[in-house]
């Protein structure tokens, strides 16, 4: 059996849920299911993103990317901001994280955006060197963020 990858829709909710909750977990914020669940819900429902899922030949969720749409003015384009890619610990080293970065450059040309943007943590080397050996490039901005 292999890995396939397909855009999630309301009916992945229940197995998209534990790997985003463990994606916030892998970035500080406590385990929350019901907030998980909720957030999630929100954008599926008001098609506000694009959730693209990996999952093994059992049909179980692997891995996942988010992508929401955004324009940039200096291009005059759209883009996608790859907010979110996450692979559980078992499903990683098999190519799945490079799998769900290809289908998410494909999703955006599809819907001709011009670039797609990520952030990453600086300490996530393993992440970085996957999104390099990819073509991606880091940028000479710095990202800057206000709590509000």
């Amino acid at each position: 059996m292999t890995d396939t990858i397909r855009r999630a829709t309301l009916q992945d909710l229940d197995q998209l849920v534990p790997p985003f909750n463990a994606y916030r977990q892998f970035y500080g914020q406590p385990s929350d299911l019901s907030l998980a669940r909720q957030f999630l819900n929100d954008r599926l429902a008001r098609n506000e993103s694009v959730v693209l899922v990996a999952e093994n030949g059992g049909g179980a969720v692997i891995g996942f990317v988010q992508l929401y749409p955004i324009f940039s003015s200096i291009l005059a384009a759209p883009m996608y901001l790859l907010s979110d890619l996450f692979v559980v610990p078992e499903g990683r080293r098999r190519g799945v994280g490079t799998g769900l970065l290809r289908s998410a450059a494909e999703s955006a040309r599809m819907a001709s955006a011009v670039r797609l943007e990520l952030a990453t943590a600086i300490t996530n080397v393993s992440a970085q060197r996957l999104y390099e050996s990819l073509g991606w490039q880091r940028d000479e901005f710095y990202q800057y963020g206000l709590s509000l």
